[in-house]
């Protein structure tokens, strides 16, 4: 086996594990499970600072994403897509299956999305139901400032949708401060449970804007408003995977208990990212970096398949090369939720540093992560 260092999904505790091998009974029929169901939503809301209500869908983090789409937009809806790495374009292709007129607002994916064009935009511009944000974009490691970013769009009265499944519990996420009204989450990030859970945390005004439709919503299971009363009417719309839920609930307790979790994340990768430019590597973003995945340029002479073939064979390590725009271009390092510990990094670090040497990849200094 090998380690996975990849940016999601995480290794898992081994509580988790342990929570999710439990006896589990009817999640349909048994009405205790309708109160942890419910106490579980409540921790998460807990933990993100809201008092908006949470939901835990049967499904991996994109079906929160399309979730979200499809329970907001209408046909000829116009949908502000703030994209500047490949998932925040990718909301683009969800907004057009359901109908909606997706309009991008597209800056450098090196660098962050910045406050004053966005808002020098919006002056000409704000015609838009809701707009899309990717807090932590994983393919390159970008994370924009949701705290800023969607106060601003409250302001020309738009709704928000903030995709934080790879940034949340990393980087501070405050829902009722930064006024988000759908958040979407992973269980597989740094949550550090398996993967197949997708959780979005919905605001009154997004329930009004679902509420006041003219048309149906065009999904059953992408659709948020089926679950409008599940507590009430003890009736889900579908069966829920209850030992997925057992081990979330558990992954949600170790955040709870974890007092240093956001400044250890922020600690360590900034050592990571030291000791990259130290030995010579480019970072591939220019600013915005995550605490939870870093991401740098592949050298010349080697190719992505080398690095990651050789660390996972010689070493036990795996991490991630990326895909669309950046693929063959960039290494990923993960260090998020159960993986974020110095231990993990220094020995992830120094496994790389001897794969580099041995693809006869010369660096300024030795690449190792200082303790």
């Amino acid at each position: 086996m090998y380690k996975m260092m990849t940016p999601g999904p995480t290794m898992v505790a081994e509580n988790v594990r342990k929570a999710r091998s439990m006896e589990t009974g009817n999640p349909d029929l048994d009405l205790d499970f309708y109160d942890y169901y419910k106490e579980t939503c409540e921790l998460y809301s807990e933990l993100l600072h809201t008092k908006n209500e949470s939901l835990i869908l049967s499904g991996e983090g994109i079906l929160g994403l399309e979730a979200a789409v499809a329970s907001l937009t209408e046909p000829g809806d116009r949908v502000l897509v703030l994209d500047n790495g490949v998932f925040g374009k990718g909301f683009a292709d969800f907004v057009e299956i359901y109908g909606g007129k997706p309009v991008l607002y597209t800056t450098d994916y090196h660098k962050a999305i910045e406050a004053e064009p966005l808002r020098a935009f919006l002056e000409k511009d704000s015609d838009f139901k809701y707009a899309t944000v990717v807090h932590c974009d994983t393919p390159s490691g970008m994370l924009n400032d949701i705290a800023v970013i969607c106060p601003l769009l409250k302001e020309f009265e738009i709704l928000t949708v903030v995709d934080s499944v790879s940034g949340m519990f990393g980087n501070e996420v405050n829902v009722d401060a930064s006024q988000i009204d759908i958040l979407c989450g992973g269980s597989q990030k740094a949550v550090s449970a398996p993967i197949g859970l997708t959780m979005v945390t919905i605001s009154e005004a997004a329930k009004q804007a679902m509420e006041n439709r003219k048309t149906k919503i065009a999904s059953f299971y992408a659709n948020l408003m089926t679950f409008k009363d599940y507590y009430e009417n003890k009736w889900f719309p579908y069966s829920m995977p209850i030992s997925d839920i057992y081990g979330l609930r558990q992954a949600l307790q170790n955040i709870k208990e974890d007092k240093d979790i956001l400044a250890r994340h922020a600690r360590i990768a900034t050592k990571t990212r030291e000791a990259v430019v130290r030995s010579g590597l480019t970072l591939y973003a220019e600013n915005g970096y995550s605490n939870t995945v870093t991401v740098f340029t592949i050298p010349g002479g080697v190719t992505a398949e080398q690095i990651l073939t050789t660390l996972r064979a010689d070493y036990g390590i795996m991490l991630a090369g990326s895909f669309d725009v950046m693929a063959g271009e960039v290494i990923r390092i993960g260090h998020m939720g159960y993986n974020c510990t110095e231990e993990n990094m220094a020995e992830t670090l120094d496994a790389l540093g001897k794969t580099l040497e041995k693809l006869d990849v010369s660096l300024k200094e030795p690449l190792r992560y200082e303790m």
